[in-house]
Formats: structure tokens, C-alpha cells, sequence
């Protein structure tokens, strides 16, 4: 079987951390062979650059903040998505640029066609094979964020921002079926596992 470069996308509150887990679960017990990582992160610049990036602390413009989003990018593809599949080593990360589209382009007004223009420069040909985008609405995405963790510097941002992003996620998505799922996370766990598994053993068919 071929490597493949699987990306996990959606508001925060969606549920990335629980359906992670579904898919090394399923990684596992096909004895297929993955390496899992993240965005902003993957890499010490990668972890450093997060840090920055989502401390509630930082004061950044919004074109530094996606420079530095795709400074991030760029390493992380150079240092272990790239490596990985060339040595027919699959990849999941837990977001990737359509993030970048979503919180960037869509939450915070950047043009389309500017993530556009860094994306493929920093990426040249390269998207991933299937990107989860998981997706819940509004009210519930908020109240998971209130309940479950302290606040990063993007997490603080009101609804109407969050109501951008889910909209900029499920505008990329219906423009390209053919590489995005989109899974409806506010169900039952059972039922979202299936789902995702399913897609998974179809890609891997």
C-alpha cells in the first residue's frame, strides 16, 4: 500500500483529540505504519513557533502570524511529513493549511488567494490525500472550549469568529468532495468511529 498524507481539521471544540485516537486505533490494528504529528508544531522550530503563536500573550499582525504559521509548515514538510512518505511512511497531522484558509483566510479576512500564493510556495504540488474535516455547530464547539481547557490566544476570540472559520472549513470541503470528509462530530462516539473508519478502509482499499 501506498503512504498517505491524512490531515484531521475543524473548529476548535470539534473533537480532534478523540478522533485521533479512533485513528491510530485503526492505524494499529492494520499494522500499517504512520507517524502522527501536528500543526503549528512537529519540530523544534515547529513547538516553538506554536508556543508563540498561541499564547494569549503574544500581540501579532495578522500577515506575521500567517508568515509564521507557514514558517512552521515549512519545516514540519522538510523535517517529517516529506522524509516519512518517502520512505512509504504515512502521515496524519493534526491540522494543516486548510487551518490557514479557515483562521486566517475566513476568521480573520486575510484574501484566499494569499494563503493561496504561500501555499504553494511552501508546499509546491504537494495536498494531503484526505483531510478529515470534523464539524459541530456553533453552540457546541463554545461550550466544549468554556468546559475543557484554558484558553489559547485563539480560543479567546468570539462567535462571529468561530462562525467564519466553520463556514471557510465547509466552503474548501464542498468545493473538493473528492479529498475531504466531512464528519459530523456532535454524535454518538460509536457512530463517528464507524464513519471514520470506513473512510479510512476505502482510501486504503
Amino acid at each position: 500500500m501506498n503512504a498517505k498524507f491524512i490531515t484531521l481539521d475543524g473548529i476548535d471544540g470539534a473533537g480532534k483529540t478523540t478522533q485521533l485516537k479512533v485513528i491510530r486505533d485503526w492505524f494499529a490494528r492494520q499494522g500499517l505504519p504512520v507517524r502522527f504529528t501536528r500543526e503549528p508544531g512537529g519540530t523544534p522550530v515547529g513547538e516553538a513557533l506554536r508556543q508563540l503563536l498561541l499564547s494569549p500573550d503574544t500581540r501579532i499582525g495578522l500577515r506575521a502570524e500567517t508568515l509564521l504559521m507557514f514558517a512552521a509548515r515549512a519545516q514540519h514538510l522538510e523535517d517529517v511529513i516529506l522524509p516519512a512518505l518517502h520512505d512509504g511512511i504515512s502521515v496524519v497531522s493534526d491540522r494543516f493549511t486548510d487551518a490557514t484558509f479557515a483562521y486566517q483566510g475566513a476568521g480573520r479576512g486575510l484574501p484566499a488567494d494569499d494563503v493561496a500564493a504561500l501555499e504553494n510556495w511552501v508546499q509546491g504540488s504537494l495536498r494531503p490525500d484526505l483531510t478529515f474535516l470534523l464539524d459541530v455547530p456553533l453552540a457546541v464547539s463554545m461550550q466544549r472550549i468554556e468546559e475543557n481547557r484554558e484558553k489559547d490566544r485563539f480560543e479567546q476570540e468570539q462567535a462571529a469568529f468561530f462562525t467564519r472559520v466553520r463556514e471557510g472549513y465547509l466552503k474548501r470541503a464542498a468545493a473538493a468532495p473528492e479529498r475531504y470528509a466531512v464528519i459530523d462530530s456532535n454524535r454518538d462516539k460509536a457512530a463517528v468511529r464507524s464513519e471514520i473508519e470506513a473512510v479510512l478502509q476505502r482510501l486504503f482499499a
